[in-house]
């Protein structure tokens, strides 16, 4: 028998899309936007006034100055450093933890579960922070955006929430086998998490991309920054002489470098966030599932 929709439920399935519709295009032409000005003619693109769809003098001047300054290439594979060996860390060490916690007959497990929530709601501040790193001896080394911010209390609830799905009578079968805890975890119980695994290494990694508070504040060394706090520089403090150092001396002219600077910053722009980007479609099938095999509770 098929199933026919009543006239209000067509009517919300209409209004529905158009609403989603217009959320797309609200959330993707920014980006869009600055797609088509990066790939833009400079001069044009400065008398340029409202909505652009399409590039206005197609030119790819823009990107080749970006990636012939030093900086952003220092900075580009500073950011893949970051990124993968922070995302290791990361999901290391919060599926180590979430294991343990997850485990019913673990001493004093709800009292420990109250001392690890806490900091969610209250941190240190700031000073305690930094002077933490300090003593440490981070400062000013690439460990100082990887260790101090090497577990997430959100993400590891979610994981051990994850790993309580997984049926005590496998566990306990493992044990009767000889299976010691390292090899249930890594062996059992990581291999029938992979999607929610999946989705919180994703969200470790886009954190460590976007990244750039913490270099700002721990890291002296420019050959040590990362691209999101080179970007910063860029965009606000308008840091694109070396450049326009790279520009014919033909367009020394102040309008023209004002409209190679514009032109830079779309284009830095676009390079700092399309990486990030193109990972999505990867990770997307196992979002859904993992989320709500880490929000759900049998």
């Amino acid at each position: 028998m098929v199933y026919k929709k009543s006239v209000s439920e067509r009517t919300f399935d209409v209004v529905n899309i158009i609403f989603l519709s217009i959320l797309v295009i609200i959330c993707a032409y920014p980006l869009y936007y600055v797609l088509m000005c990066s790939l833009s003619d400079p001069y044009q693109l400065m008398k340029h006034k409202g909505i652009l769809l399409k590039p206005l003098g197609f030119t790819l001047n823009g990107y080749k100055l970006v990636f012939q300054n030093p900086s952003i290439r220092t900075g580009f594979f500073n950011t893949l450093f970051y990124v993968i060996a922070g995302t290791f860390v990361n999901m290391l060490l919060t599926a180590m933890s979430a294991y343990v916690i997850s485990r019913k007959n673990l001493m004093c497990h709800k009292f420990l579960m109250i001392m690890i929530t806490i900091p969610m709601f209250f941190s240190g501040g700031l000073i305690p922070f930094y002077l933490q790193v300090q003593r440490l001896g981070l400062i000013n080394t690439r460990w100082a955006l990887i260790f101090p911010s090497a577990l997430s209390i959100w993400n590891l609830i979610i994981l051990r929430t994850a790993f309580n799905s997984v049926p005590e009578s496998l566990i306990e079968s493992a044990k009767l086998d000889g299976a010691n805890d390292f090899t249930i975890l890594f062996k059992i119980i990581i291999p029938l998490s992979k999607a929610t695994l999946a989705v919180i290494a994703l969200f470790y990694a886009v954190g460590h991309w976007n990244s750039w508070f913490n270099a700002m504040i721990f890291l002296r060394d420019r050959t040590k920054f990362p691209l999101q706090l080179i970007l910063r520089e860029i965009l606000i403090s308008n840091e694109t002489r070396e450049m326009m150092n790279n520009l014919p001396r033909t367009s020394a002219q102040f309008i023209q470098a004002e409209a190679y600077k514009t032109l830079i910053k779309y284009c830095t722009i676009i390079v700092s966030t399309l990486p990030i980007v193109c990972v999505y479609p990867f990770i997307q099938k196992y979002f859904v599932k993992g989320v709500m095999l880490g929000s759900t509770k049998e």
